[in-house]
């Protein structure tokens, strides 16, 4: 049984019982390119980090936390002023992802944890991941949230 639930330009597909999400992207969501994320946001911020995950640890099921994360490869930060021209700009591009999120602001130690547990569940499903870990912190439905994309190949 699949369900199809509306998220923003997106579509998210759960088969039932499995708690990895698959979500397909429909619009690239984009950010003003910033040095770093502050330890502080607001109800109107909405912050993207973008990670270049190891090529050896992201593909194994009991990866290493110390070696798993690369790269830092960006940070973005979006508002209420951010337009919607890609000058300047960094993204989450419009595609395939399996997808995991937390009702609070994780720490780095967190959600390192929660991308590991999405690698193993995705490896699990038999999924061709892509060695890029998107993190999304926002405001949404009176909560500050924790977001994780991992790329997959179609």
């Amino acid at each position: 049984m699949v369900f199809v639930v509306a998220y923003f330009d997106a579509k998210i597909l759960q088969m039932k019982g499995i708690p990895l999400l698959n979500l397909d992207l429909r619009t690239p969501l984009l950010y003003e390119k910033i040095p770093s994320i502050p330890e502080e946001m607001t109800k109107n911020d909405e912050y993207l980090l973008c990670i270049e995950l190891d090529r050896n640890q992201s593909r194994i099921f009991e990866p290493k936390p110390e070696y798993f994360l690369g790269l830092q490869l960006f940070s973005g930060r979006k508002n209420e002023n951010t337009t919607d021209h890609l000058d300047g700009k960094v993204q989450l591009p419009a595609g395939r992802y399996l997808f995991m999120q937390e009702k609070r602001i994780l720490n780095s130690i967190e959600w390192l944890e929660m991308a590991i547990e999405q690698q193993k569940d995705g490896l699990w499903e038999r999924h061709k991941m892509e060695n890029l870990l998107y993190v999304r912190f926002l405001y949404e439905d009176n909560h500050y949230v924790t977001q994780l994309f991992r790329p997959v190949k179609v």
